[in-house]
C-alpha cells in the first residue's frame, strides 16, 4: 500500500489520492508492504531504489546505512504491538532524496499512526523530507519513551510484589513466584527489544548528523538532530538501568523462593526433631520381653504417655527459646 502525503506552507501534512502524479508531488512516500508493482511505481516515478526486505534485514551497518546516488538509506528496528509484552520486530527503511522522504515497512508500528495525526494538526517543519525525517525520528524517540516509562511502571509494581512486607496481625498473601518469573523475564524481553531499537536508531541519528552537517541544511534541523542525539542517549541510559533492575529482580525472585523452600525444610526438620525423643520412649516401650518392671505399674501406660508429650514439650521450647521457630 502507497501513502502519498504533501506538505503546505505551514509545514503541515495533508494526504493525497494515490498514483504516480501523487508521488511526484510527495514530500513524504509512506510504503506498507509494498507490492513489486508498487515498489516500480515510486522507483519509476522519483529515480530511487527501494530497499528489499531482504536488504532491509541485513545486520551489517553498510547494508543498513548507506548513500546510493542522491538519496541515502537508513535502516532501523522498531518494534509494533508494543502495549503488550511480546512485542514484533522488524526493520524500516528511511529513504532521503532529494526534498523527499520515503518510508518502507512490513509491520505498523504506533509512531507512524501518531506521527500522520500529528503532522496533520500541528506545523512540524514538514516542508522538506529532511524535516519529515526528523519529525517522524522525534515521534519515535516519545513512542520509545513512553513504552520505557510503562515498562518501568510495571517492574516497579513487580518490585513491590517481591518486597511486600507482611503487617502485624495480618497474614501476607501467598506469592504465586512462578508467576512473577514470568513477568520479570517478559518486561526483560521487552526492554532488551526497546534497547535493541534505540541502539539502532542511535545508529542512524549519527549517520544523519553526518548528513545534516555536510549539506546546507536549515540551522533548525541541525539543532533538532542534536536533541535526538541527547534523548536517544537518555533512554539508552534508561533502558539499561531497567534492565539491571530486572535483573537484580530476578536474582530477589529467585532468593526468596530459596528462602521460603529453607522455611519449609526447617518446619519438617524441626518437627522430626520433637517427635524423635517420643518415638524413642514408644519404641522402647514396643519392645517384646518378658522381663520389663514398667509394665506391670498400674500407673506406667499414663507415666508413658506423660513422658512422651513432656520429651516432645522441651525440645519444642528450647527452640523457641533460641529463636530458631
Amino acid at each position: 500500500m502507497i501513502r502519498v502525503y504533501a506538505a503546505d506552507e505551514q509545514g503541515r501534512l495533508h494526504a493525497l489520492e494515490d498514483g504516480a502524479d501523487a508521488v511526484s508531488r510527495a514530500v513524504w512516500v509512506d510504503l506498507l508492504t509494498p507490492t513489486p508493482t508498487e515498489e516500480a511505481t515510486v522507483e519509476t516515478t522519483l529515480g530511487v531504489d527501494v530497499p528489499t526486505r531482504a536488504e532491509m534485514e541485513e545486520i551489517e551497518v553498510s547494508s543498513r546505512l548507506y548513500t546510493q546516488d542522491t538519496a541515502a538509506v537508513m535502516t532501523m528496528t522498531l518494534p509494533t504491538q508494543s502495549d503488550t509484552d511480546e512485542p514484533e520486530m522488524a526493520p524500516v527503511s528511511f529513504v532521503l532524496a532529494g526534498d523527499r522522504l520515503i518510508t518502507v515497512r512490513y509491520h505498523t508500528p504506533r509512531a507512524f499512526e501518531t506521527f500522520v495525526s500529528r503532522a496533520n494538526k500541528a506545523a512540524l517543519g514538514c516542508r522538506t523530507g529532511e524535516g519529515v525525517l526528523i519529525a517522524l525520528l522525534e515521534t519515535i524517540v516519545d513512542r520509545l519513551a513512553d513504552i520505557l516509562e510503562r515498562a518501568g511502571r510495571d517492574v516497579d509494581a513487580i518490585s513491590r510484589e517481591v518486597f511486600q512486607q507482611e503487617t502485624p496481625g495480618r497474614k501476607a498473601p501467598r506469592r504465586d513466584f512462578r508467576r512473577v518469573l514470568s513477568e520479570i523475564g517478559r518486561k526483560g524481553d521487552l526492554t532488551s527489544h526497546i534497547r535493541d531499537s534505540l541502539v539502532s536508531l542511535k545508529r542512524l541519528i549519527g549517520f544523519l548528523t553526518q548528513l545534516t552537517s555536510g549539506s546546507k541544511s536549515d540551522k533548525d534541523l541541525r539543532a533538532r538532530v542534536k536533541t535526538l542525539t541527547r534523548d536517544t542517549d537518555s533512554l539508552l541510559d534508561h533502558a539499561s538501568f531497567l534492565a539491571q533492575k530486572t535483573s537484580f529482580l530476578l536474582e530477589a525472585t529467585l532468593g526468596m523462593i530459596n528462602i521460603e523452600q529453607n522455611a519449609i525444610i526447617k518446619i519438617f526438620s524441626v518437627a522430626a526433631v520433637i517427635f524423635l525423643p517420643p518415638t524413642l520412649i514408644a519404641s522402647i516401650y514396643g519392645m517384646n520381653f518378658q522381663y520389663m518392671p514398667e509394665l506391670g505399674w498400674p500407673f506406667g501406660y499414663p507415666l508413658a504417655l506423660a513422658l512422651m508429650v513432656v520429651s516432645a514439650i522441651l525440645p519444642y521450647w528450647y527452640f523457641k527459646h533460641r529463636g530458631w521457630l
